[in-house]
C-alpha cells in the first residue's frame, strides 16, 4: 500500500486529478476518525478532513518519501483539528459593551481586587517579621541566608565568596532554614 501510494503520490505531482482522488478515498476514513476523536462533533471534523485533504495536497511538494504518507497526513490533520479547537475556544466578552441577555442588557462588573489595603499589610508585616527573624541568626546562617535568598547567589557564588566547601554552603543554608521555621512558626 506504501508502495502505491507513492506511486500515486507522484503521479498527482505530475497533474493527475485521478491520483488526487484516489489519494483522497485511500486514506479519508481514516483522518476523519483522527480529527472526530479530537473535536467530538461530526460535521465539524467533516469540514476538518476536506479542510486537511487541502493543506496536505497544496504542500504535497514538501511530502518527504522516506516518511509514510498516512503518517504525514495523520500529522496535518491532527494539528488541524487542534488548531480548529484553539480557534473556537476563543470567545472572548467585551467589558465595555453591555451583555445581551433574554431579559435586556446586562453590564459587566469585574472587581478590583489589584489593590488590597489588608493584604499589603499582611504582606509588609510578614517581610518585616522575616527580616527581623533573619537578623537574630548566628552570623554564618544569616551570611548565606542572605546571599541566597536576598541577592540571589549561586551555591557556588557563596562557597567562592566565602572560601568555603559548597556543602558546606548547603549545610549552613538549610540549617538557616530550620531555624527561621522554628522562630517563624509562631509568628506566621
Amino acid at each position: 500500500m506504501a508502495d502505491s501510494d507513492e506511486h500515486l503520490i507522484k503521479d498527482a505531482l505530475a497533474g493527475n486529478q485521478r491520483a488526487y482522488e484516489e489519494l483522497l478515498s485511500r486514506h479519508r476514513q481514516s483522518i476523519y476518525h483522527v480529527i472526530f476523536k479530537i473535536v467530538r462533533h461530526p460535521e465539524e471534523a467533516n469540514d476538518l478532513v476536506q479542510e486537511t485533504f487541502m493543506k496536505a495536497f497544496s504542500s504535497l511538494a514538501s511530502y518527504r518519501f522516506e516518511y509514510r504518507f498516512s503518517t504525514w497526513l495523520y500529522k496535518i490533520a491532527a494539528n488541524n483539528a487542534i488548531d480548529h479547537l484553539r480557534k473556537r475556544r476563543i470567545e472572548a466578552l467585551s467589558l465595555d459593551k453591555p451583555l445581551q441577555t433574554h431579559d435586556g442588557e446586562v453590564s459587566i462588573e469585574i472587581p478590583d481586587w489589584s489593590n488590597n489595603p489588608e493584604e499589603d499589610l499582611f504582606r509588609k508585616r510578614r517581610a518585616v517579621t522575616v527580616k527581623e527573624a533573619i537578623s537574630t541568626l548566628p552570623p554564618k546562617y544569616k551570611e548565606v541566608i542572605v546571599l541566597r535568598h536576598q541577592q540571589d547567589k549561586s551555591y557556588e557564588e557563596i562557597a567562592e565568596q566565602l572560601h568555603v566547601p559548597v556543602g558546606t554552603v548547603k549545610a549552613r543554608i538549610f540549617r538557616a532554614r530550620e531555624l527561621l521555621k522554628k522562630k517563624l512558626k509562631s509568628v506566621i
